[in-house]
């Protein structure tokens, strides 16, 4: 179908459907069996106000298949796409192409918590309140880009398809097809070619931002993107990152950990008092400085560190992490996270969660080396999943019974050959175009913005393009944009980024 027709029709905001739906059981022949179309559409015309500027838009909320070399569809992605509709030339206005994590996490996230036109109906500081569901997103990015939120397979609602047999591939297929570093690159590469093609995005300036594994993901994106569908970006963005196949092991990994233990230890009030009175990010450079000139080269000395330095090392790790002295010598100078979450607040009877720090949870007992549960996960969970549901089937009028997944099936996932930081170099350094942005929340666990912070230092160990990397840390966890300051924060950073990887008029892209 042309792109033009194919637009016309969804215009009129119709259920639009391609191709027979798959079938999400083996009972093919009866009429109750659940189904999703694999290529479909719905359309839905909004109104917001972002920033005090009405907006007018449409969301198209639907599925788009995965074909491999022969033309047959693989599986189908769900997706949600927000387009402005009183802008008339979209060539100048950029696309956000939006991913989450896990891996095996829907979109969910960053659609209706972050940059979306919907938030996440939460108190300000990101826990849940009844009634669940969603409101309006005063700060949403949609007012300078339209964004497509992408659930990858076996997320949301997407979902492997038949072969051409009519039987589903091997779980050892389907990996090899979707379930790796690679594999999740490549076929991802090839869907955002054809959703660019039907939304006739060619000509936009085009951003990819990946919160958490969703960082690997547009990491790796970004140069399959040039090299296999000679599709250039402007930015992206890497929301909580991972390590993004930048080594950090040892005592670089055991370093790295002390400037996060000490932002949740000072939110706790688990530090000394003169700590205490000081603002968080002034004690933070103080930690930082001390990790990097004294803290790393003691864990990399071992048994050779003398006895004194020892000594001296380890009560000021415990003053700025909140670990007495007596533990930190036991674990060797070397305090894990999954310990800290415990002992931190073992004597009020509390641990702190893992994605962000600031969540507090209550085990069976006191004793034992790690938490019962992650008290922030079940508190999003909680809030998000409602939410989702219903606003897709009532704001935006995608009807299915098929389940949609908050997290799906998508393990063993293979993460041999991560080589996606390199390959965000290597297209930074093929395209004088493309901008990186980091954001990371200081209370976040499981992926500390002091590990972001090194990885944008040896992504580019050369310095040769440091001046296109940039940083931003917030007073929260790994989805910083659920405390209500922090929302407006990250999407006005955000938008700043956005704006400022737009090329002036006539300026080449050259060294």
């Amino acid at each position: 179908m042309h792109a033009k027709h194919y637009l016309g029709i969804l215009a009129l905001g119709l259920s639009l459907t391609l191709t027979s739906p798959v079938q999400a059981n083996t009972t093919n022949n009866s009429s109750h069996a659940i189904s999703i179309d694999i290529d479909s559409a719905v359309v839905t015309e909004h109104r917001t106000q972002i920033n005090g500027q009405r907006i007018s838009y449409k969301a198209y909320t639907g599925t788009q298949p995965v074909w491999d070399d022969n033309g047959h569809p693989t599986a189908t992605l769900f997706y949600t796409y927000y387009q402005r509709s009183d802008i008339k030339d979209n060539s100048k206005r950029p696309l956000l192409i939006s991913f989450n994590g896990g891996p095996g996490s829907a979109s969910v996230w960053m659609h209706i918590a972050y940059t979306g036109p919907k938030a996440l109906n939460i108190d300000s500081e990101g826990y849940p309140i009844q009634p669940y569901g969603v409101k309006t997103n005063p700060y949403s990015v949609l007012d300078v880009a339209d964004i497509v939120f992408v659930n990858p397979v076996n997320t949301g609602y997407s979902r492997v398809l038949p072969g051409p047999d009519g039987k589903m591939p091997s779980r050892e297929q389907q990996q090899k097809m979707f379930f790796g570093v690679n594999a999740d690159v490549n076929y991802l590469a090839g869907w955002i070619n054809t959703f660019v093609h039907r939304y006739e995005r060619w000509p936009s300036p085009k951003f990819l931002i990946g919160e958490s594994y969703g960082t690997t993901r547009v990491a790796g994106l970004a140069l399959a993107l040039q090299n296999s569908q000679w599709m250039y970006l402007n930015g992206v963005v890497l929301v909580s990152p991972t390590d993004i196949g930048i080594e950090r092991q040892g005592p670089v990994k055991a370093a790295n950990r002390l400037p996060y233990f000490a932002a949740t230890a000072w939110y706790h009030q688990a530090l000394a008092a003169d700590l205490q009175q000081k603002d968080l990010y002034d004690i933070l450079p103080e930690v930082e400085n001390f990790t990097l000139n004294e803290y790393l080269p003691a864990l990399a000395r071992g048994n050779s560190l003398p006895e004194a330095d020892k000594q001296r090392i380890a009560e000021q790790v415990s003053r700025y992490s909140g670990i007495s002295v007596q533990n930190v010598l036991r674990s060797n100078l070397d305090i894990s996270t999954a310990y800290f979450w415990k002992e931190l607040l073992r004597d009020r009877g509390q641990t702190v969660g893992r994605l962000d720090s600031r969540y507090l949870g209550l085990d069976k007992n006191d004793v034992g080396e790690r938490p019962d549960y992650w008290a922030e996960l079940t508190s999003w969970l909680h809030s998000f999943t409602p939410a989702i549901n219903h606003y897709l089937r009532t704001e935006l009028n995608y009807k299915t019974d098929i389940k949609y997944n908050m997290f799906g099936n998508v393990h063993p996932w293979d993460r041999s050959n991560d080589n996606t930081g390199e390959n965000l170099r290597q297209a930074m350094a093929q395209n004088p175009y493309l901008r990186v942005l980091t954001q990371a929340g200081y209370y976040d666990g499981a992926t500390n913005y002091f590990d972001a912070k090194y990885n944008m230092w040896q992504l580019d160990p050369s310095g040769k393009m440091k001046d296109r990397l940039s940083f931003k840390g917030y007073r929260s966890g790994h989805m910083m944009y659920l405390r209500y300051e922090d929302l407006q924060k990250s999407n006005d950073d955000l938008r700043e980024f956005i704006l400022q990887s737009l090329p002036a008029a006539g300026q080449a892209a050259k060294y």
